[in-house]
């Protein structure tokens, strides 16, 4: 087949004032107000989840999995059991469902059964999902401790109850990709629910377009007594896990550090979150995850797909991993009085939209080549979108960090020569567009591959 090269040597198109996510963030996602509580995440709502998981006593991975009232199993239970409640609201749209397997480690010395529940909204492009994931277990000071009650209430209730709410709101939408809603166990004693579905999803063959962890999301009150309710942190990798010395050489050459796929979705996300009247700021923070710490977005780093992590704009470590307890004055335990619920809806306000852009829109390019070495223009070229409408070319100087350019080119469009734009100067990306303008993740543009 024959490519069609566009040119674009006239001014930049700005964005299109009526694109799906401006509709969206307007329209559909409005936080909510005295005059519409159900126009988007809803505080009293949020509250209520967190409040019916502290009430399992703890959620310790390896506490009672068959008690009815008390322990993982019961909370697990009660998820799936709320997910098929959504589920025949809208004529049984998702799919409840379980994965498990028997992990043994330091944490789990005797081996124990890590259990995911799972519920599966299919897309037209069913092999294609978007992930949001909070994990269930909690913990008190000594990790091994199975009985003591373990609240849970930011850590990570919260995460769950986000993913609840972005399931009431999305469910019986019509998208392209399948948005998985999980809550995973096993993330205190290594990561392992989250490592028990990222291998899933390799077994299975999906392909993911990102996934969205959401892990202590719902205090505003540092240790500090500082208050910051204005920002959320959303942590992505740079230099990629998956990546061997010489594809991390490669982008060191490249310049491309900063635009791998985790940090492409966390500049979506920020971009996102800035089209959401009443929102919060997205702080995009360039580690994976807090300083020497780690989460459950980290094993599908491993795996090579797209993966960030929301947390708070400030953490009180009194109130993460405590037994429950006042000591010197200060009240230790993770509690739901603690939580700020207005502050959570805004969080999970950024999920829901960042979700619905990204299952609305096609699979973003799978690469794009460059070529411009010792000339002043530039040529990109990509492999066609199935199903993508349209590509948006990026481009920046690369002493930027945001995107600043951009030319909107047909489906037909497979390559694009880019007027007195030098590669030296600049960097330049690639997404794809639904006919509704949801747009893809931005693929960084590489060198294109020597002819022989």
């Amino acid at each position: 087949m024959r490519r069609q090269t566009y040119h674009s040597d006239l001014p930049s198109i700005a964005p299109q004032p009526r694109s799906h996510l401006t509709l969206l963030a307007a329209a559909v996602l409005m936080l909510p107000s005295a005059a519409s509580a159900q126009a988007g995440p809803d505080p009293a709502r949020l509250k209520a989840n967190v409040e019916k998981l502290v009430s399992f006593g703890t959620r310790h991975t390896l506490s009672d999995p068959n008690n009815p009232k008390r322990g993982i199993g019961a909370a697990r239970r009660w998820f799936g059991d709320e997910m098929k409640r959504t589920g025949r609201s809208c004529g049984n749209c998702l799919q409840v469902t379980t994965i498990e397997r028997v992990f043994t480690n330091e944490r789990v010395p005797k081996g124990g059964n890590v259990v995911d529940v799972l519920a599966i909204q299919p897309g037209s492009e069913p092999n294609r999902v978007v992930i949001i994931q909070g994990h269930i277990d909690s913990r008190v000071t000594d990790v091994m401790n199975t009985t003591s009650d373990a609240p849970g209430a930011n850590d990570d209730a919260s995460g769950v109850s986000v993913v609840l709410e972005a399931a009431r709101l999305l469910a019986g939408k019509k998208f392209k990709a399948t948005i998985v809603y999980a809550a995973l166990s096993g993330e205190e004693q290594g990561l392992l629910g989250a490592q028990l579905l990222a291998d899933t999803v390799k077994q299975r063959g999906w392909t993911i377009s990102a996934v969205l962890n959401n892990d202590i999301v719902g205090n505003t009150m540092g240790q500090n007594g500082q208050r910051v309710a204005d920002r959320v942190r959303v942590f992505s990798e740079g230099i990629r896990a998956i990546e061997d010395q010489p594809g991390q050489l490669n982008r060191r050459a490249i310049g491309g550090e900063d635009d791998g796929p985790s940090r492409a979705l966390a500049k979506a996300v920020d971009k996102v979150a800035g089209a959401i009247p009443g929102g919060i700021d997205v702080m995009v923070v360039r580690r994976p995850d807090r300083f020497g710490r780690g989460g459950d977005h980290e094993p599908f780093l491993k795996l090579g797909y797209p993966a960030v992590r929301f947390s708070v704009g400030i953490e009180n470590y009194t109130q993460q991993h405590q037994d429950l307890r006042t000591d010197g004055g200060i009240e230790y335990g993770d509690t739901v009085d603690k939580m700020d619920f207005p502050y959570l809806a805004k969080v999970a306000a950024i999920n829901v939209a960042t979700l619905s852009r990204l299952a609305a829109a096609p699979a973003a390019p799978a690469t794009v080549s460059l070529n411009g070495a010792l000339s002043a223009d530039t040529t990109g070229s990509w492999a066609a979108v199935p199903g993508a409408s349209g590509y948006r070319v990026r481009w920046r100087r690369n002493d930027k960090q945001d995107w600043t350019d951009q030319r909107d080119l047909p489906a037909a469009a497979t390559e694009v020569l880019l007027k007195d734009v030098i590669v030296d100067d600049n960097f330049i990306g690639v997404s794809a567009l639904s006919a509704d303008g949801a747009e893809s993740l931005v693929t960084f543009g590489e060198r294109a591959p020597r002819r022989r």
